[in-house]
């Protein structure tokens, strides 16, 4: 089953969170357990605490939709042991003649190598020049001539020698002598004692009994019967040796599962390689990539929540199949190649859009989840004073807190207690809830933190400012604005750093060593994205 991914903006808040998580809920409820919640960033102190106050676990990390290794339907062909015979190896290749190559791995799992065909039939032709053999395990030899060891006094583990066919003794030219020799004969009782006078290395009965007073105390000749003829006998005693020793070893060309397609496809261009050897995150071996799986690759799923624009979404989103779009903010540059279903209301939260279609369907989260819904609700909607906020998020997030068995004021302080603590990093802060934004030609990000005393949040002001101006060097941003969003106060400080005169313009407000009070003010999306907007037409 292949998962599809509900994931929120970049910089997540808590809404973004909690939507996907609930979302994802939703479709498993229904029935379809392949929607897996997901998030573009670390958890902000708020959404840790949430998480943690209700016994959640965070959605997963992800850090693209390019598609990857993982993503293709590549060939898991069977695998071999390095130590297996080349009969086994070739057994495989020949029931399955699609197979370009098997992966051959040490006894750990890690890749050794890989065989082909035409590296057995490399190996073939050489033995007709040079038959001789080395160190071939005698286990393997038994299991390709389905023999047995005749002598059983013999201690030999390892078989080595020249391959010989042992003609009449008549032809002279052809007798053979001494250890180095593996001898393959019939029912000739000469040929077998000189064999065994000469103390060869192994003696090979084809289709042939011998004596057992002949054998009796011979140690140094491990002599073994084949149910096969000498000449098929002779070839299978090549076909004997490990794999290891036949496969190819050298400047492997392998991917990984987390590798990018479009990386993948730039080296197999400049290859001529028909297989490579796929490697998870432990470099085990996970099956084989070859040309026609970079074809037609398959692209991840996802489903976009609380945002629909490309620049706050998740990198290689142009790579994603998009299902679904639930959001309420403005509609952005999100293009897709086929009619999907969209939700887009204009409400405080997209917690809110997600509990109405737990309402629609006749559902009811759990108590844990409708706790989180309606902390989400009350976090993006700043317990209400939003002018986002609507008497449908009012409703929602009082439906859910019946359920989790809150009080929505206490909630809402403990809330924002959370987010904004002193001891937090500056840059920590700034960058939980951050977008960028491009807007007629104009390049500019905008943080907002919720606290409950913006005044001592001021107190770190040069350190805000430090900051700021370090991103804007290295984004090339034409400005930036930090909203020091206070819930009591019912307002913003607004700390501005760029070209004065766009936020005068912008706001009808002058600043005062780069700040600004601006009552009423606690919504991004509705009061000062929009006025940036109308001023540039």
């Amino acid at each position: 089953m292949e998962s599809i991914y509900v994931t929120g903006h970049k910089n997540p808040d808590t809404d973004s969170i909690v939507s996907a998580m609930a979302y994802a809920a939703l479709r498993g409820a229904l029935g379809d357990r392949s929607f897996v919640p997901a998030r573009l960033g670390g958890l902000s102190d708020e959404t840790q605490y949430l998480l943690d106050r209700f016994g959640a676990e965070p959605p997963m990390l992800i850090q693209t939709m390019r598609t990857q290794v993982r993503d293709l339907a590549f060939d898991t062909p069977p695998t071999l042991s390095a130590a297996v015979t080349l009969r086994h190896a070739w057994d495989i290749l020949q029931a399955d003649r699609s197979l370009p190559s098997i992966p051959v791995l040490n006894p750990d799992g890690s890749l050794y190598g890989t065989l082909s065909a035409s590296n057995i039939t490399d190996y073939e032709i050489g033995t007709i020049e040079d038959s001789r053999v080395k160190e071939i395990p005698l286990f393997n030899l038994l299991s390709v001539l389905e023999g047995e060891v005749l002598n059983k006094a013999c201690r030999i583990d390892s078989i080595s020698g020249v391959v010989s066919i042992a003609l009449p003794h008549s032809r002279d030219g052809l007798l053979f002598s001494g250890k180095d020799n593996v001898i393959v004969c019939g029912e000739q009782v000469e040929m077998i004692r000189r064999a065994i006078d000469e103390k060869v290395n192994c003696l090979i009965l084809s289709q042939a009994e011998v004596s057992k007073e002949l054998l009796k105390d011979v140690t140094e000749t491990c002599v073994i019967s084949t149910p096969f003829d000498p000449f098929r006998a002779a070839r299978l005693i090549y076909h004997a040796i490990p794999v290891g020793r036949v496969c190819r070893t050298n400047a492997l060309q392998v991917f990984h599962l987390d590798d990018f397609v479009d990386d993948v496809r730039e080296k197999v261009l400049q290859s001529r390689r028909k297989s490579y050897p796929i490697l998870d995150e432990n470099d085990k071996v996970v099956g084989c990539l070859s040309r026609y799986h970079l074809l037609r690759p398959k692209r991840k799923r996802v489903v976009l929540v609380d945002h629909n624009e490309a620049a706050q979404s998740v990198p290689g989103l142009d790579q994603a199949e998009i299902l679904a779009i639930i959001d309420h903010h403005r509609l952005a540059d999100i293009q897709t190649a086929n009619p999907i279903y969209m939700r887009n209301e204009p409400v405080g939260s997209t917690a809110t859009i997600v509990a109405s279609m737990y309402q629609e369907h006749g559902l009811m989260p759990s108590e844990s989840l409708a706790g989180l819904i309606a902390a989400a609700i009350v976090a993006d909607t700043v317990m209400f004073k939003s002018p986002t906020c609507t008497e449908k998020d009012r409703l929602m997030a009082e439906r859910m807190a019946r359920i989790a068995g809150l009080n929505l004021d206490d909630l809402g302080r403990d809330i924002f207690s959370a987010s904004a603590s002193d001891d937090r990093p500056v840059d920590s802060m700034i960058f939980t809830d951050y977008k960028a934004f491009h807007i007629a030609d104009h390049d500019f990000g905008i943080s907002q933190i919720t606290c409950v005393d913006a005044g001592k949040m001021l107190g770190r002001k040069d350190d805000f400012l430090a900051v700021m101006k370090a991103h804007c060097k290295e984004k090339k941003l034409e400005f930036m604005i930090v909203m020091l969003t206070d819930v009591l106060a019912v307002g913003t400080q607004m700390l501005f750093l760029g070209n004065e005169e766009i936020f005068r313009q912008a706001f009808g407000q002058s600043l005062k060593d780069h700040v600004c009070f601006l009552p009423d003010v606690v919504s991004r999306k509705k009061q000062v994205v929009p006025m940036l907007s109308a001023l540039w037409g």
